[in-house]
């Protein structure tokens, strides 16, 4: 039995969801992504929310909103409401649960990374609390000979060892196999599905993983939905923005979803380190990969050389100029600055002083402090222990509570006290994206 709809995610799917019972509706009725987000800026001007669309005394709020989008089309999706229970009673049989960007429960993974490019809607079976586990996301060819395929579920089960869970796309090959081996491991894994979420809730092999809690599936497609080039290319960015880093076993050369992927994260999204396979046999696609940016695989042989990998990798992009940590005249404006008169050449600008302050060296442990600050804010999004901490930081249990009670007091994260054992996460802040 899953969770209800809320009234906010029932609103979105009647404006932007095909509702699969309903084939005979055009898709150009429904609300793109672009429009959706436009209605959202809409309610929030109005401190809003979607629900407030399905109220009896909405005509006012409705009228306002209607007029991007036409009062004609707005009422017909939102008195799709028996559609919506057809379609929601069937999800409900299989288990599958439906969240929006406007519930608690939507991971904040996407909300930070994709911003408004996050999906409204996911609709998912399974643990959704692994959606914030982050891990390892393992891409690559559907097409792959029996050494990859053996290859990558080692990769998987790795993983499993180092507490690291996989997080891949459910389609035949590279990303099926890493999966299996981190199960067969007893790891956890979140794949994210471009079509048929339907047929992989109710698979076998999949049931017991779901039962278990140690698998979740989603898809921000409707879940009986077939395959579409688009979405299996779309959905490419949920699965780094899920995960902590990246290896790409194989891509094509400038061609395919992988390669699409892959390149999008080295060249424009930079959501996380990306690994590629490397050596004689990675093909002309690999090498093409390293070469725009992608860092070679190092080939661990045990879950703990996975581990350091993955947090010596996370180190290097926390130590990265980040736009947001640059001193203020330099996130500033550049004209701010040519229009104002030159300063004395003895007497330093305050920017001047800023940016001196900034590249004053820090002694080794403030560095190293930085670092670590840096890495538990991203890992910590799910709460964990001081056991688990010092695991992921390959540290002693001693040094990593020395660093959780320092980042405690700077309010970085926050204690966990119920259910026990305390665990340690990162402060939420209030997000208004709906």
């Amino acid at each position: 039995m899953t969770e209800p709809l809320t009234p906010n995610t029932q609103a979105i799917l009647l404006l932007t969801a095909p509702l699969i019972a309903g084939r005979g509706e055009t898709s150009r009725d429904l609300f793109s992504l672009g429009e959706y987000n436009r209605l959202a800026l809409i309610l929030r001007q109005k401190q809003k929310q979607p629900a407030d669309l399905l109220s009896p005394d909405a005509q006012e709020l409705i009228d306002v909103c209607a007029q991007p989008f036409g009062r004609t089309r707005l009422d017909a999706l939102l008195g799709r409401g028996f559609l919506l229970s057809q379609a929601a009673e069937r999800w409900n049989v299989r288990a599958i649960w439906v969240i929006s960007r406007a519930d608690a429960k939507y991971p904040r993974r996407l909300k930070a990374k994709l911003k408004e490019d996050a999906p409204p809607l996911l609709y998912g079976c399974g643990d959704i609390a692994l959606l914030e586990k982050g891990g390892l996301a393992v891409v690559g060819s559907r097409h792959v000979d029996d050494e990859l395929i053996s290859f990558t579920e080692n990769v998987g089960r790795l993983s499993a060892e180092a507490h690291r869970s996989i997080v891949s796309g459910g389609a035949q090959g590279i990303d099926r196999a890493a999966m299996h081996g981190a199960l067969m491991a007893g790891g956890d894994v979140a794949g994210v599905m471009a079509d048929s979420l339907e047929k992989a809730a109710l698979a076998r092999d999949n049931r017991e993983p779901l039962m278990d809690g140690r698998l979740v599936i989603i898809s921000p497609y409707d879940p009986a939905a077939g395959f579409n080039v688009g979405h299996a290319m779309q959905r490419n960015k949920l699965i780094y923005a899920l995960a902590d880093a990246a290896l790409v076993v194989t891509s094509d050369f400038e061609k395919g979803g992988t390669w699409a992927g892959a390149i999008e994260q080295l060249e424009r999204l930079h959501f996380v380190p990306v690994f590629v396979r490397n050596g004689t046999n990675a093909g002309k696609g690999n090498a093409a990969l390293l070469h725009r940016g992608g860092k070679p695989w190092p080939n661990p042989q045990s879950g703990n050389e996975l581990g350091m990998a993955l947090v010596a990798a996370a180190e290097a992009v926390a130590t990265e100029p980040k736009q947001d940590t640059l001193p203020l005249w330099l996130r500033e404006a550049p004209a701010a600055y040519e229009a104002a008169p030159m300063a004395k050449p003895c007497e330093p600008t305050a920017e001047k002083a800023v940016e001196q302050e900034a590249t004053k060296k820090l002694p080794p442990d403030a560095e190293l402090l930085n670092t670590v600050r840096e890495v538990l804010r991203r890992e910590l999004v799910e709460a964990r222990t001081e056991e688990e901490v010092a695991g992921l930081l390959v540290v002693t249990k001693p040094q990593a509570k020395a660093w959780l009670g320092r980042l405690v007091e700077e309010e970085v994260i926050e204690r966990v006290a119920k259910p026990k054992p305390v665990r340690f996460r990162t402060v939420r802040k209030t997000d208004r994206l709906l």
